[in-house]
């Protein structure tokens, strides 16, 4: 698996706490998630709580592939920063989206799929598919 292209997976957070134990709670929950890059982005470059384009840009070039990059937030700025980062269209790598997904269920469904060798549609897809996820 090492050797194929997978689709590598940024969590976007205001904290920096939260998005490195979303990743790791994704990647330990996936099985097989350990060949998938997921690389947390969380708070500022200072270690405040907000989002940073560049630690978001940083984070989705460690996790490029070459099969896309799918990116998940957690709340309003988070999103308006990938936004605008997209928007921009050179400081994220070829192939990049944001995903509409819950964060914590769609995290754990896009790095167990994309463990699989799924394309970034079918990433994505089970990401959103999270929201219908129901716990009683």
């Amino acid at each position: 698996m090492s050797d194929e292209k997978l689709v590598g997976i940024v969590l976007v957070s205001h904290s920096a706490q939260v998005a490195a134990s979303v990743a790791e709670l994704a990647k330990a929950l996936s099985g097989g998630g350990g060949a998938v890059a997921v690389a947390p982005a969380g708070g500022t470059a200072s270690g405040e709580f907000g989002t940073s384009s560049e630690l978001v840009a940083a984070a989705a070039a460690s996790v490029d592939r070459g099969a896309g990059v799918a990116v998940l937030t957690d709340l309003g700025s988070a999103v308006l920063t990938v936004k605008a980062l997209l928007a921009e269209g050179d400081e994220l790598p070829e192939n990049t989206r944001l995903v509409d997904a819950p964060f914590v269920e769609g995290a754990v469904a896009a790095v167990v799929t994309a463990s699989t060798g799924a394309d970034l549609a079918a990433v994505e897809q089970a990401a959103a598919e999270a929201y219908s996820y129901r716990k009683v």
